[in-house]
């Protein structure tokens, strides 16, 4: 699968500074528009969305030995866990703003479950640790982040149809007949192509881009899931750690098969050198630093492998090129007005095709790793998992039980997810080994629009 040529990765030393401030730039545009999209789906800050990208990524290059060529952008699969906290907080008498920092807090346990895979894995070995983490599990547990998500997005289009539909329309012809880099971007020409319609039809209003300033901190403390222990409601903090953490099975399972991705488009094994326990644990600090400071859950970036693929340049010194921009752009208020004016219309064209996608990335787990549905085993954890997900989801919304003084949540994610894992734990026919199929392994990566190698 690999050749283990280092060639490849030193070409960019011959390029020259102007060339590769150009291509750092080329990275930065590719993950532009899904970085931004979770923070404007959420109700995130944009501006501490991009800081934490760029820091998030030099933090993994550093733990990475600076030999891997990722980029870190938002992470799609939290955005249920996101939802979900917010939803209970409401149910609590708490607005959206002040329920975030909840979800942040379990994001940030979310990001300490790599450490404790990168451990498992250094000490027992990548297939021994996977077998308990199969596509049976992780297929439906991704379908239901996709599916659980699909009324928010219905209710943004409704604002104005026509303008999620210009979106849509947009990114399907980007996606299926666009070349380059037109392919590896189809969401931010979405984002961009129905935005300036709405604008045009003045649905948009711009006066607080014009009262924003043109430079300025890119997060404040009350938006910090610091803001949450002057007055904590320790409830809604178990809550939300129980409600995220399951969803790290998802995105870790992801983050390994990024890692395949990259080292089969560079055709270096990074799973060997620098380690796969050093890249989980630089993707996992990256989340849990950011999600501290009120920034989305970091994942590394399909996009861009995507430009690797298409530049065959392999430098990771050009990634920390984009790394940097981002964190410049970060201290603009300006241009985050511009990302919180967006159009609801223009969210919700974006996130139906996005939360489909993600849910076509589960299904595509199951069928690319030969899921056997003949088994009794797989009906059963496959269907608990979606019928739990998706019944409390739009039934009652989460189940509540008291620990002491204590009111705690499971969101339906949540209860899923941990019913997926015990049942595949105990009963009898694992069978999966990591590994035998590099196709299956590489089939988690949320970013589907990523440019494949010829």
């Amino acid at each position: 699968m690999y050749n283990n040529s280092t060639n490849a990765v030193y070409d960019a030393r011959t390029l020259g500074r102007p060339k590769m401030l150009l291509l750092g730039f080329q990275h930065l545009f590719a993950m532009f528009g899904a970085t931004i999209l979770v923070p404007a789906l959420t109700g995130l800050s944009v501006s501490a969305t991009l800081l934490f990208a760029g820091l998030g990524t030099l933090i993994f290059h550093i733990l990475t030995k600076m030999k891997v060529p990722a980029f870190l952008g938002s992470s799609f699969a939290f955005i249920g866990g996101y939802a979900a906290v917010v939803a209970i907080g409401e149910t609590q008498g708490l607005s959206q703003a002040a329920s975030l920092p909840y979800a942040c807090i379990g994001v940030f346990f979310a990001g300490l479950m790599y450490f404790i895979l990168a451990a498992l894995i250094k000490a027992f070995g990548v297939k021994k640790v996977m077998r308990f983490f199969p596509p049976i599990v992780t297929g439906p547990i991704i379908i239901a982040i996709g599916l659980t998500l699909s009324g928010s997005a219905i209710n943004n289009c409704q604002a104005s149809w026509w303008v999620a539909l210009s979106a849509i329309l947009i990114i399907i012809v980007c996606n299926i007949w666009g070349k380059g880099m037109i392919k590896i971007i189809p969401i931010l020409l979405g984002v961009i192509g129905s935005y300036i319609l709405a604008t045009i039809a003045g649905q948009v209003d711009f006066s607080p881009v014009a009262k924003a300033s043109w430079v300025g901190l890119p997060f404040e403390m009350q938006n910090t899931a610091f803001a949450v222990f002057k007055n904590p409601n320790w409830g809604l903090v178990l809550t939300a750690i129980i409600t995220i953490i399951p969803i790290s099975l998802a995105t870790m399972v992801e983050h390994i098969g990024d890692m395949c991705a990259i080292s089969s488009t560079t055709g270096i094994n990074y799973l060997e050198d620098p380690g796969l326990h050093r890249t989980l644990m630089g993707d996992g600090l990256a989340t849990s630093i950011a999600s501290m400071f009120g920034a989305p859950a970091n994942t590394t970036y399909g996009e861009n492998t995507g430009v690797l693929n298409l530049t065959k340049i392999y430098d990771p010194r050009v990634i920390r090129i984009a790394a940097v921009l981002a964190i410049l752009f970060s201290f603009s208020p300006k241009f985050s007005a511009v990302i919180s004016v967006m159009p609801a219309a223009t969210i919700g064209g974006v996130s139906l095709v996005l939360y489909g996608m993600i849910a076509a990335v589960g299904v595509r787990n199951i069928v690319e790793n030969q899921v056997d549905f003949t088994a009794s085993r797989n009906v059963i954890i496959a269907a608990l998992i979606l019928v739990l997900a998706i019944g409390i989801n739009y039934g009652p919304g989460s189940i509540s039980f008291h620990i002491g003084s204590a009111n705690i949540s499971l969101s339906g994610l949540a209860v899923a997810a941990l019913t997926g894992i015990i049942l595949n734990a105990v009963l009898p026919g694992k069978d999966y080994e990591f590994g035998v199929n590099p196709k299956g392994d590489e089939s988690v990566d949320f970013e589907v629009n990523r440019v494949k190698k010829p």
